[in-house]
């Protein structure tokens, strides 16, 4: 006999504007049905780092992306096929707002007086002009440069807001911009340029995105059957990310150290915590630790792994120094 495919009850969410509260009807929802005693699980359409955190609350379980321009059409179906298999009621929240405009070629939809921008080039702004980030479309970040930086203060040798602790920003009180701030740059315009061909980073895969990672001296002390299941399975994004570090979620894997005396943190360090699912520490990352430490990803793997919007699927992939700092030296070459 053939196994028929499981299925529940779905539920969409939706309105023709954000701040309509569809969040606080989800969650609702959510915590409603959890009180019957049902599984339910939550995905959101369209980017936002708050609400997911309401609705993983309200649900119990992590809240992924399924919109088609971010993480593919693929990848939703699967996403939602594997919460059929466990749930009694799938609810989504729709995107902020009916999008309304046409696909664009840029990766964040930016456009410009409604003209989309294409990513990794220059573009000439006129006084009254209107810059618009939509959406992202491929990768989470972007930068926007100005000729001859940005006329702001510094604090500790840079002009960057962090608004955790509180340091720098345009007003040096660490809050991040707001309506009505004005930016100004001390250059003159420059002449239109783009970036050579081929020489950009490669942006995340939407079906699977490969990180390249160096082996460290503790991975000894990890079972070979969890450094087998660290290298051959898709870990997930999770929504625990920020420029500090980013949590993988996955097969939990194990260390016989359990803790370490503190250490120095390297860019990329792979930490595995008790409950043995990986932290990706960052540029902002703490300067020591005490997690043990299967490795480190790659300069290049760090920048697509900041690429990647929770729910993405990633693999890590063994390198050896050698092979890493090759490739990181061709890189720059392309750059000079």
């Amino acid at each position: 006999m053939s196994k028929q495919p499981q299925t529940c009850a779905a539920l969409i969410i939706a309105a023709p504007a954000s701040g309509q509260g569809k969040t606080t009807v989800t969650a609702t929802l959510a915590w409603h049905y959890r009180r019957q005693g049902k599984q339910v699980r939550i995905f959101k359409v369209g980017p936002d780092f708050l609400d997911p955190m309401i609705l993983s609350f309200a649900s119990g379980h992590p809240v992924y992306q399924v919109d088609l321009w971010m993480v593919g059409e693929a990848h939703s179906r699967q996403l939602i096929a594997e919460a059929a298999q466990q749930a009694d009621i799938i609810l989504i929240e729709g995107v902020m707002g009916l999008f309304d405009g046409a696909p664009s070629t840029a990766d964040l939809a930016a456009t410009l007086d409604g003209q989309p921008l294409t990513p990794n080039d220059s573009f000439m702004m006129q006084a009254g002009q209107t810059l618009v980030f939509r959406q992202p479309k491929k990768g989470l970040r972007a930068y926007l440069a100005f000729p001859g930086g940005l006329d702001a203060p510094t604090v500790l040798g840079s002009q960057a807001c962090t608004a955790r602790e509180q340091i720098g920003g345009l007003h040096e009180d660490g809050k991040p911009l707001k309506t009505g701030d004005q930016l100004t740059w001390k250059g003159s315009s420059a002449t239109p340029r783009q970036l050579p061909q081929g020489t950009q980073l490669p942006l995340p895969d939407s079906e699977e995105t490969v990180l390249d990672m160096v082996l460290g001296s503790q991975a000894a002390h990890f079972a070979g059957r969890s450094l087998f299941d660290a290298f051959n399975q898709p870990w997930t994004v999770d929504q625990r990310a920020d420029r500090m570090g980013i949590r993988l979620t996955g097969k939990a894997l194990n260390s016989r150290l359990g803790g370490i005396v503190s250490e120095g943190i390297p860019l990329g360090a792979v930490q595995i915590p008790p409950d043995g699912q990986p932290i990706i520490l960052m540029n902002d990352r703490q300067t020591i630790g005490g997690y043990p430490r299967l490795g480190a990803l790659t300069p290049m793997a760090c920048a697509r792994l900041a690429q990647c919007l929770p729910g993405t699927k990633v693999r890590l992939q063994p390198i050896s120094a050698t092979q890493a700092q090759a490739a990181y030296r061709a890189q720059l070459l392309k750059w000079q």
